[in-house]
């Protein structure tokens, strides 16, 4: 007798597709239901996995923290800080950057926390999503793209989570750096200039004769000064002093008509010197040094104006061409033929030489004009060489009363010189670097869940297959 098949056992073992390539929906969602209670038991298997293999390698794994630093200053948008230099967005951690902030916060300052540090900063610009559209369609229409040049970037700090340094801590670093990157800015570039302001400091000791020359180039540099930033900021007035760029150079011609040339006139009218046969020395090795300049600057002259000389004489032979274009045009014929380019480059030789030769000349008659002073005073204190001991000793005392109250006046001015450009500058600058997000680190828990959720969908998808694949628990009689 041939043996009844199982009905059970049939439906078992016939798989999921007949012949006609059908699918057995029913059968497939049968099995699934059949494997749930395995299903659920590896999806809370692979939770426990993914959530305990994060927990322990979590010291070990990186966290970042992010914070956003926008540029907004002249000069910016050609790569350029305001005094012309390079920028590059790397400066913000810089070595004595990353060294500063670690002090101000406390933090271990040795080189090797540094380094570490400083490798774990990054610095990434953003770039809208509109910018990349646009790019993309001008390179799709062939068209060259210009440089883009980001203004906001992310600088994150990316450590270990063991690293010994709180959340807490990475943050207020991160903010310590861009407030010392944003420090050093203002004291390069809203300060007020080096090449002023410290006159009297420098002539500690000096003799009278070197007040004359240093004094004198320092009203100078004052007055030049004033007058560029009266014609840049015509309309700006200090908070602090209520004073605006044009009041301070008025200010400082007062200050010269008034105490400066009281002092300086003193010492040229009686010849006034500590020691006078120093002096004459001193104006001998000047005055040869004035002698040499001299020497090279005509020498230099003479040249420039004999190749200006030789260029005219070309320029005036040379005939300017422009290849005519034709009603109709080949793709290969040329728009600009040897000749232009000839004429183009004789123009340009020609006319760098004709700056260079006035730059020079303005320079040799200035170098005249120096040592010509300095002859005259040379001779002026020749003549006192041998003059009255007592009446230069009086002169001297009138003339220490005339430098104290020059000092006075010179300090009072700088102040106001001082205040007026840092309110100015700062007006200029006052976002030139800020913060537009603040920072933040990632947190434990969160990357935890997610690696729990991770492995939960991975032992789900697991018992799910293998429920489909019809590998399912032994059934028991």
């Amino acid at each position: 007798m041939t043996p009844t098949p199982d009905p059970q056992h049939s439906v078992h073992s016939q798989p999921p597709f007949a012949d006609d390539d059908t699918i057995d929906l029913r059968e497939l969602w049968l099995r699934v239901l059949r494997g749930l209670p395995k299903t659920v038991g590896l999806g809370l298997l692979g939770l426990a996995v993914g959530a305990t293999a994060y927990f322990a390698a979590g010291p070990f794994l990186s966290v970042s923290t992010a914070t956003r630093v926008v540029f907004s200053f002249s000069g910016y948008e050609r790569g350029e800080y305001p005094d012309r230099s390079k920028f590059q967005a790397d400066d913000l951690r810089a070595p004595e950057i990353i060294s500063e902030a670690l002090k101000r916060q406390g933090l271990d300052d040795s080189e090797g926390f540094q380094s570490q540090v400083r490798a774990a900063l990054s610095i990434e610009g953003i770039i809208p999503p509109n910018i990349v559209k646009e790019r993309d369609r001008q390179r799709a229409a062939g068209q060259t793209v210009a440089p883009y040049r980001p203004d906001e970037y992310t600088v994150s700090l990316s450590l270990p989570r063991k690293f010994p340094l709180g959340p807490r801590q990475r943050e207020q670093l991160l903010n310590e750096v861009v407030s010392v990157y944003r420090e050093r800015f203002q004291q390069t570039y809203v300060s007020i200039p080096l090449n002023f302001g410290n006159a009297f400091k420098a002539l500690e000791g000096a003799d009278y004769f070197d007040y004359e020359l240093i004094l004198s180039r320092e009203s100078h540099n004052i007055a030049a000064f004033l007058s560029g930033m009266n014609e840049t900021a015509r309309s700006f007035r200090s908070p602090r002093t209520n004073l605006s760029f044009g009041d301070l150079h008025k200010q400082s011609q007062l200050f010269s008509q008034i105490r400066l040339n009281e002092t300086l006139g003193l010492i040229r009218q009686y010849g006034l010197s500590k020691d006078r046969r120093t002096a004459m020395i001193k104006m001998d090795y000047y005055l040869q040094s004035l002698e040499d300049q001299e020497r090279r600057a005509v020498e230099e002259e003479n040249l420039v104006l004999g190749l200006l000389r030789q260029a005219q004489e070309r320029t005036q032979g040379h005939v300017l061409g422009i290849k005519s274009q034709s009603v109709q045009q080949r793709p290969d014929t040329p728009l600009i033929d040897q000749g232009l380019i000839d004429s183009l480059l004789a123009n340009d030789a020609y006319n760098f030489l004709v700056r260079r030769a006035l730059e020079i000349g303005l320079q040799t008659r200035q170098i005249q004009s120096e040592k010509a002073v300095l002859l005259e005073r040379r001779r002026n204190m020749q003549a006192f060489i041998e003059g009255n001991r007592e009446e230069q000793t009086e002169m001297i005392a009138q003339l220490e009363r005339s430098l104290a109250e020059l000092s006075t006046a010179y300090a009072a001015l700088f102040a106001n010189i001082r205040t007026t450009h840092e309110d100015y500058e700062r007006q200029q600058f006052a976002d030139a670097i800020r913060i537009s997000m603040q920072a933040t680190t990632g947190r434990f828990y969160p990357g935890l869940a997610k690696a729990g959720i991770v492995g939960l969908a991975v032992g789900l998808a697991a018992g799910f297959g293998l429920s489909l694949l019809g590998v399912t628990a032994p059934r028991r009689d």
